[in-house]
């Protein structure tokens, strides 16, 4: 009896000595279910993987690994290799972090993102400052919570991407002003002369006395090629198109607020007593008709029915 206890542990001895030859006692990592490798050390390997969760960073909030790897111990043939930094790749890859961000917006719109609230508040009060004399600007900073950590490479960088907006807006902000001062200067009684009769040279201005006539002249005298288009300088009806004069061929045109603009000694004429005109459209080309030495455009604005300087709007 003894001696066949003596030879099942000696059979036992030989079995383990080749099990222990021939295999390693290794952890089988599965996750989702799905078998992905093996590792030497469990606790080693955990280690590791608290590392990637904690890993500390700028403007980190957390980071999650959703599927985390469960562990089994398994006897693996020692041709079977641990693949614990193909694991540790994997997991890093599909770990998730949120971060907490700052955006600096201007009227709502995020321009740039940084790191931190100070840094925000370094570009706010630097735009603020340098641009307080140019433009009120609306510009702010918001929290934004994303795991999309997209920020500005440098303080300077992220300021650059403001100051471009903002410039942008200043630019824009001084052509309206300049687009409605011309506006203005050349607006009479509400009526804005929006477009330019012709572009020429003035050969003889309001209140020229020459010996063409016997009068102050009562326009301008704009010297332009023969045929050149005629455009009506703001939106109104056609009172006259016709002969008349000493004006020769002759169109007339109500802007209504009691202005009137006319335009003589044309060549030609294309439109019609009572015909609605907008700023712009060819209502007539340039000639010398009626009392006139050359080619050019007689133009006048009249403001209830009384001669003034076309260059108080136009011709500046």
């Amino acid at each position: 009896m003894i001696r066949l206890i003596n030879l099942v542990a000696i059979a036992l001895f030989i079995i383990i000595a080749i099990i222990l030859f021939k295999f390693n006692l290794v952890c089988e990592v599965t996750i989702n279910g799905q078998s992905v490798g093996y590792i030497a050390d469990k606790d080693e390997f955990e280690a590791k993987v608290n590392q990637i969760i904690n890993k500390e960073e700028e403007s980190k909030l957390f980071t999650v690994i959703e599927n985390m790897p469960e562990y089994k111990l398994k006897l693996a043939s020692k041709v079977e290799e641990t693949n614990e930094d193909v694991i540790l790749a994997s997991l890093q890859e599909n770990a998730e972090t949120t971060y907490k961000l700052y955006s600096v917006t201007i009227s709502g719109e995020e321009i740039t993102t940084v790191g931190s609230l100070e840094e925000a508040e370094k570009i706010v009060d630097e735009m603020t400052e340098k641009y307080e004399d140019d433009i009120k600007l609306d510009i702010g900073i918001v929290d934004k919570i994303t795991t999309d950590k997209k920020i500005e490479s440098t303080v300077k960088v992220a300021s650059t991407s403001v100051d471009k907006e903002i410039k942008a807006a200043v630019k824009e902000k001084k052509e309206e002003e300049a687009k409605q001062r011309e506006i203005e200067s050349r607006t009479v009684q509400g009526v804005y002369l929006e477009v330019t009769p012709v572009s020429g040279i003035i050969t003889s201005r309001f209140g020229n006395r020459e010996s063409i006539r016997s009068h102050g002249h009562t326009g301008l005298d704009i010297a332009a090629p023969y045929g050149t288009p005629i455009k009506a300088t703001a939106d109104g009806e056609v009172i006259f198109s016709g002969y008349s004069g000493g004006y020769g061929y002759v169109v007339k045109i109500s802007h209504g607020n009691g202005i009137q603009t006319y335009y003589g000694h044309c060549s030609k004429l294309y439109v019609e007593t009572g015909e609605k005109v907008e700023a712009g459209d060819t209502i007539a080309a340039v000639g010398s008709t009626g009392n006139s030495t050359g080619n050019h455009l007689h133009f006048e604005v009249r403001v209830n029915g009384t001669e003034v300087n076309p260059q108080n709007y136009l011709y500046n």
